[in-house]
């Protein structure tokens, strides 16, 4: 079983939508997933099932050990996908964790899907905290969305500082670059200057598109929305490279 973790510690960068579509897509590429929606916001929720919003449980019988993580599946939204929603508990995550004596809680919450699941996503809320320590412990890569403006640059590289500063492996972030608007100066200042800015950045770039937009209305992944769409052909990019990254060339 593979982790990965969409992550950023600025809100409002198109974080989600490439963690739900890129879970859909491994799905549709015959690999079992599960999506976690960590974000108290619940956005994923909203982009996988719309207005009839899949609602998620208390998080404290989890930590309590009183129930296993499989009670908090939503077992097959789309063939193949697997996924525990949101719950405004998850906003008390890292108080329980700073309280957890096992530093690997969140990874021995995931063990016992091992034989069962072989990629599970993770959205993260946009915090630097313990939370976002233990995935980036347990993670075999992070993929970290950057709008090509310096306020979500500087956000970059405060999370380098952070990643640094608690050994968790630089490598395993894997920047690209989000919501880009290519009308504006600046974003495509930004753009090419892409390798001197981002280091072991995928070599994407998502669009700012309204048909990403249109997702938490309608309820789809944009392969289901909107497949021929420059955005839905750049999240299949990403699906590709992000299964080269876990698993090389032989998957």
């Amino acid at each position: 079983m593979r982790i990965i973790a969409f992550y950023s510690p600025k809100g409002g960068v198109g974080k989600t939508a490439a963690a739900v579509n890129v879970a859909y897509l491994a799905s549709r590429d015959n690999c079992r997933t599960l999506l976690w929606d960590l974000d108290p916001q619940g956005a994923a929720s909203f982009y996988l099932s719309g207005a009839e919003r899949v609602k998620g449980r208390k998080l404290s019988r989890l930590l309590e050990g009183k129930s296993p993580v499989s009670k908090f599946i939503e077992e097959e939204v789309y063939p193949g996908l697997d996924f525990i929603p949101a719950h405004s508990s998850f906003r008390n995550f890292d108080i329980k964790l700073e309280n957890e004596a096992d530093e690997n809680a969140l990874k021995d919450f995931l063990a016992p899907l091992s034989e069962e699941t072989s990629l599970v996503v993770l959205d993260c809320p946009p915090t630097l905290s313990r939370l976002t320590e233990q995935v980036l412990s347990i993670a075999d890569a992070i993929y970290v969305p950057v709008v090509p403006t310096w306020l979500s640059l500087n956000s970059w590289s405060q999370l380098q500082s952070f990643v640094k500063e608690k050994k968790s492996g630089r490598k395993k972030l894997r920047p690209f670059f989000s919501m880009v608007d290519r009308r504006k100066s600046l974003h495509r200042e930004i753009l090419t200057r892409g390798p001197e800015l981002l280091d072991n950045r995928l070599e994407l770039a998502v669009p700012y598109a309204s048909a990403v937009e249109r997702m938490g209305e309608a309820g789809l992944p944009l392969e289901l929305l909107a497949p021929r769409t420059p955005a839905a052909d750049v999240y299949r990019q990403m699906w590709k490279t992000i299964r080269q990254d876990l698993w090389g060339k032989q998957h």
